[in-house]
């Protein structure tokens, strides 16, 4: 651990000395091509630098908001499709449902219609059965007078 913490700032060191080297040869880049002007141009020149940064930013900034912009076009296509999927979606399930009324509306028609016809069946087989009942009473009612006849 000791090891390694050595070569750690043995190598911090030697980045130090490269980087002032490095300044070195700038400086005496600068002193060499400097270009002296007077107060005026400098600060017509730092004006037109800060105002090429700022517009640098500014496009940054456009590209950033076109970027935006276009997610939220897309996000707004993808909803509107969305919606319309389930507007047709409703309005199949809607379609579906009056549909299913109508069946089932249909079959109470026909379950009353059966309803009638048995209630009509009922009430003849009702009758009939009174009628054989009656049938039944007369039959002995004469049979029992015309044994009642022979028996005397």
């Amino acid at each position: 651990m000791e090891e390694k913490g050595k070569e750690r700032w043995s190598a911090a060191i030697g980045n130090l000395s490269e980087m002032t080297s490095n300044l070195e040869s700038l400086q005496k880049l600068l002193v060499k091509k400097a270009v002296f002007v007077d107060d005026d141009t400098f600060a017509k020149a730092s004006l037109t630098s800060e105002q090429a940064r700022t517009i640098k930013v500014l496009e940054q900034r456009v590209q950033t908001l076109e970027r935006e912009l276009d997610n939220a076009i897309s996000a707004a296509a993808h909803a509107r499709t969305e919606k319309r999927q389930a507007e047709a979606a409703q309005k199949a399930a809607e379609l579906r449902a009056q549909e299913v009324t109508r069946e089932l509306e249909n079959t109470t028609r026909v379950f009353e219609l059966h309803m009638e016809e048995l209630r009509a069946k009922q009430e003849e087989i009702s009758k009939r059965d009174k009628e054989i009942k009656l049938l039944e009473a007369i039959i002995q009612t004469l049979g029992g007078k015309g044994s009642h006849s022979t028996d005397e």
